[in-house]
């Protein structure tokens, strides 16, 4: 997920003619991150989409993230609505030259919508969204540019988020379920789905856009994503296939990917094959999402004990992948092959907001043996002398 954003970003930047800063692929260090905002790296390329993902990963772990956190990501939304990769001074307007897209505006809006209490500005975000859907019913990275099964996906997300029916978001008579179907590829092509058409029309299978696409065509949100049923994903074709054949499909193809080695592989141009950390994990959501926890248990068993190091290295959007990964594929988050996940993530940025302790109820028998009820608060039992024990949970896991 992360490695396709920074793909998404760099193909953004030659569209319009600029030179992509070599930053792009890999942040730098920022010596002063903005209040409020998870993770330590430049948030240039990033910073909404992080942030997003961080604050869904609390809310799946039933963590409340700090209002800073939360006031940071709302503060990064433009008038007309749209949200920027980053932008360093929200207290200036939008202009030209802050480049908004789909990815960080759909993202967004299934954050503020899982916070709670942020309708306008997620009415306003998928206002904008709508508007900036194609001919297909799909969406590219930019608006204007051509519909992909990642952008699309990530827009159905936040339609169901915030309440919408992506069937029922149209242009030309086209909803986002027929611009994925129009990226499935037939059961001879592996059943994959496409990033989008090449310039000659040609679809090649693409693993990354395939786990975007089963979760999209299942009609699911990154916020309330849960695994399905128990059943093998096959691969069926038809001459008019539906959405959720076609998210079958996209299932069986990444459950062959992931059958040997337990992990997607990155191929990078220029350098060797190499596991694929953050798409492993979107295709556990996917493979789960399509057909249960045992569909996925291959690579969670790999990502327990091979993504530690990763996570560490990449920061918040990391372990908010691995958080999600977890929480659809039958893992425990805060002991995830001895990490604790949820831990590592608050890390990263602002301190939750603490979990409040219920307050102790007595029950005693006054001199006329009738029952009263005392609620003692723990100042008012230390003032009358009696002590309650509070411990913490055993902190076994590995922090």
């Amino acid at each position: 997920m992360n490695v396709r954003r920074s793909a998404a970003v760099l193909a953004a930047t030659v569209v319009i003619g600029t030179a992509a800063p070599a930053a792009a692929a890999s942040p730098s260090p920022s010596p002063s991150s903005p209040s409020g905002l998870y993770g330590s790296t430049d948030p240039t390329y990033d910073g909404v989409w992080r942030q997003s993902l961080a604050l869904i990963a609390l809310h799946q772990v039933d963590v409340e993230p700090a209002a800073a956190a939360v006031g940071w990501l709302a503060g990064q939304q433009c008038a007309n609505g749209a949200f920027p990769a980053f932008r360093a001074d929200p207290a200036k307007a939008c202009d030209a030259k802050v480049m908004v897209d789909t990815n960080s505006t759909a993202a967004a809006v299934q954050a503020l919508s899982a916070s709670g209490g942020h309708e306008t500005e997620t009415g306003k975000a998928v206002t904008w969204l709508k508007s900036a859907q194609n001919k297909d019913g799909g969406w590219g990275y930019t608006p204007g540019g051509a519909s992909d099964a990642n952008s699309t996906s990530v827009v159905i997300g936040a339609l169901r988020a915030s309440g919408a029916d992506p069937a029922k978001s149209l242009k030309g008579g086209k909803s986002p379920y027929d611009a994925l179907l129009r990226l499935s590829l037939p059961c001879a092509d592996a059943g994959a789905f496409a990033y989008q058409p090449d310039k000659k029309g040609k679809l090649t299978a693409n693993a990354d856009a395939t786990a975007a696409a089963v979760v999209g065509a299942l009609g699911q949100d990154m916020v309330s994503v849960k695994a399905g049923a128990e059943k093998h994903a096959t691969c069926t074709d038809a001459a008019r296939p539906t959405p959720g054949q076609a998210a079958a499909n996209g299932a069986a193809y990444l459950a062959k990917a992931v059958a040997k080695d337990g992990h997607l592989t990155s191929a990078l141009p220029g350098s060797e094959n190499q596991p694929d950390y953050g798409n492993t994990a979107d295709a556990v959501v996917a493979l789960a999402a399509q057909g249960g926890t045992a569909a996925a248990a291959g690579p969670v068993r790999w990502l327990e004990r091979n993504s530690a190091k990763w996570a560490a290295q990449s920061g918040p959007a990391a372990y908010a992948q691995l958080i999600l990964a977890a929480r659809t594929g039958g893992a425990d988050p805060r002991d995830f092959g001895g990490t604790d996940l949820v831990k590592r993530l608050t890390a990263t940025g602002p301190a939750p907001v603490p979990t409040s302790t219920p307050t102790p109820t007595i029950k005693s028998q006054d001199d006329s043996g009738t029952s009263v009820w005392w609620t003692v608060g723990a100042g008012l039992a230390a003032g009358a002398g009696i002590g309650f024990l509070l411990s913490s949970r055993n902190k076994r896991k590995q922090p």
